[in-house]
């Protein structure tokens, strides 16, 4: 399984979600079988590092970030099996670019969260710290949900 997490800048929500995730699934023992990755649906941070805060927030919480921004495009409908977005802004901005015949499945990262919410996880870039660790808590919560329901083999 491919697994594809989307923001608007990349350095942010979708690299955290991207580490986040990539060390569960390490820490389960199947990272050869699952992997994700992230990106952006702007162009403002292409190659860059993530913001500091989103690394800070990473290691405060053990989790390793190694990651450089990249633009969403239009081939990674086909090498994905699902490319998860953070908010509706991009959903949007995602949808529009999707091929009629991609493989992706197309969902918003809180369609996975147990805990309610308003369907987005906001966007820290603007705030202080506390922001990048509720963002955290948000994606780590949703991101075991969605293993718990994809690595649920039929019985």
């Amino acid at each position: 399984m491919k697994v594809l997490f989307v923001c608007l800048g990349n350095i942010c929500r979708s690299p955290l979600a991207e580490a986040i995730f990539n060390q569960k699934v390490l820490d389960t023992g199947h990272s050869q079988d699952i992997s994700a990755d992230s990106c952006g649906t702007a162009n403002y941070h292409i190659g860059q590092v993530p913001d500091h805060r989103t690394i800070e927030v990473a290691h405060r919480n053990n989790v390793q970030i190694d990651h450089l921004g990249r633009q969403l495009s239009g081939d990674n409908f086909r090498n994905y099996d699902y490319i998860i977005v953070m908010d509706k802004s991009n959903l949007y901005d995602t949808l529009a670019l999707k091929p009629e015949n991609s493989k992706a499945e197309v969902r918003l990262m809180r369609d996975f969260d147990p805990e309610p919410g308003d369907g987005e996880v906001p966007d820290p870039y603007y705030g202080g710290e506390d922001g990048f660790q509720q963002v955290f808590n948000i994606l780590d919560r949703s991101i075991d949900a969605f293993l718990k329901r994809n690595m649920t083999s039929p019985a």
